[in-house]
């Protein structure tokens, strides 16, 4: 389906949802989100293709498109506000935004911190590597070597991961993929543990570089939108419009849009 197709097929199901109302029940997340008309999401930027700036300084990615929605059938504005990924739980907390779309892992610690609505996808955790040797591996406990310098995003499950499997391997902790990239490139680290899009897609985008990454993913990972766990009756709204886009079939489409079809490749810096 051409791409303007998709665009049009998922424009008009949001409009669908759009006639939903708001619920009345405000929380202190629901009121402001009313009050002044605007939904403020946090994300990294840094996540293709869940997130990202592309050449021309926008950002696009499956998780814009999903606010794009939330908000749009809110029937409000959307403020998208970039942070390192690290910071957005902290953010959420400080009512600096309104929820967190930002390919976020669901675990039980971050579960502690906030409520999740989803999960929207599931990912799983995977490594980005030059040595093919690596990319043969089964088990992340296979990489519990001394000799093996392991990059992973600061205050990630991907991070979690590497200090709970692999102890004995040096954890360096990166800000963002981009940098992490660089660090492989100049075989700064053995490889960078991420999940399975990221890998995936980066063995796509810098196809002279030499990538490689894994066939499977390593564990399996629920992806859910993170908002207050003082506000139960925003946990509502959203669930049900989360619950109303994968009834109208738009998460199928986005999914198709950002992981089948790698045209928007060519819009990244």
């Amino acid at each position: 389906m051409p791409i303007f197709t998709k665009r049009f097929v998922i424009g008009g199901l949001l409009a669908l949802v759009a006639a939903l109302p708001l619920n009345t029940l405000a929380g202190d997340t629901l009121s402001r989100v009313v009050d002044f008309r605007v939904l403020k999401v946090g994300m990294s930027g840094t996540q293709p293709p869940m997130n990202v700036v592309n050449r021309d300084g926008a950002l696009m990615g499956m998780d814009v498109d999903l606010a794009k929605g939330l908000a749009a059938a809110m029937r409000v504005q959307l403020e998208i506000k970039e942070m390192p990924f690290g910071e957005l739980m902290e953010a959420l907390e400080n009512d600096k935004v309104d929820m967190v779309i930002s390919g976020m892992s669901i675990t039980p610690e971050r579960t502690e911190m906030a409520y999740f609505v989803g999960p929207y996808m599931v990912s799983g955790k995977s490594i980005l590597t030059k040595d093919s040797v690596l990319a043969e591996r089964s088990s992340m406990e296979e990489f519990n070597r001394d000799d093996l310098k392991l990059a992973a995003l600061q205050n990630s499950t991907s991070a979690s991961f590497v200090s709970t499997v692999a102890p004995q391997a040096s954890l360096v902790e990166i800000t963002n993929y981009d940098e992490g990239i660089k660090m492989l490139r100049e075989d700064k680290i053995d490889a960078m543990v991420a999940d399975m899009p990221i890998c995936q897609l980066s063995v796509l985008r810098y196809p002279d570089a030499g990538f490689v990454t894994l066939e499977r993913p390593m564990t399996i990972e629920p992806i859910g939108i993170a908002i207050s766990k003082d506000d139960p009756q925003f946990l509502n709204l959203v669930q049900n419009y989360l619950d109303g886009f994968g009834k109208l079939g738009i998460m199928t489409k986005l999914q198709e849009r950002w992981f089948e079809d790698g045209s928007w490749i060519a819009a990244l810096p």
